[in-house]
């Protein structure tokens, strides 16, 4: 099979989000009909305050802060409705709620058929 041509319009989109809204956010990209979605446990920082904690009487600062990433690869035309259900699933409303970031896709390649494109997703 030919690599996917410039028409193929795939798109990435990556979430970086709190990680006790998994479970919503994968409620509401299934009800988005999201194909698939792939999930890393990630830490960093942002626009969220530090933490100070304390152990064995020492002050420390904690200010990588666990979050989850998710990654769904969707056709550039159902992109807008995969932000909009990754949006609605995390939002808490605080500092830290995350980031949405869009990043277009040159091919897909399917391990097992070696179909290409949208048809590999």
């Amino acid at each position: 099979m030919s690599p996917a041509t410039d028409d193929t319009d795939l798109e990435l989109v990556m979430a970086i989000v709190r990680p006790e809204k998994l479970s919503d956010v994968k409620a509401s990209l299934a009800e988005a009909g999201a194909p698939s979605l792939t999930v890393t446990q990630v830490s960093g920082r942002g626009s969220q305050p530090a933490k100070t904690g304390q152990w064995r009487g020492e002050e420390y600062v904690i200010d990588l802060h666990q979050k989850i990433k998710i990654e769904c690869v969707v056709e550039s035309d159902e992109t807008e409705t995969v932000v909009d259900a990754l949006r609605e699933g995390a939002t808490t409303g605080e500092k830290g709620d995350g980031k949405i970031f869009v990043l277009p896709v040159s091919d897909a390649v399917q391990v097992r058929t070696g179909d290409r494109g949208t048809d590999a997703i």
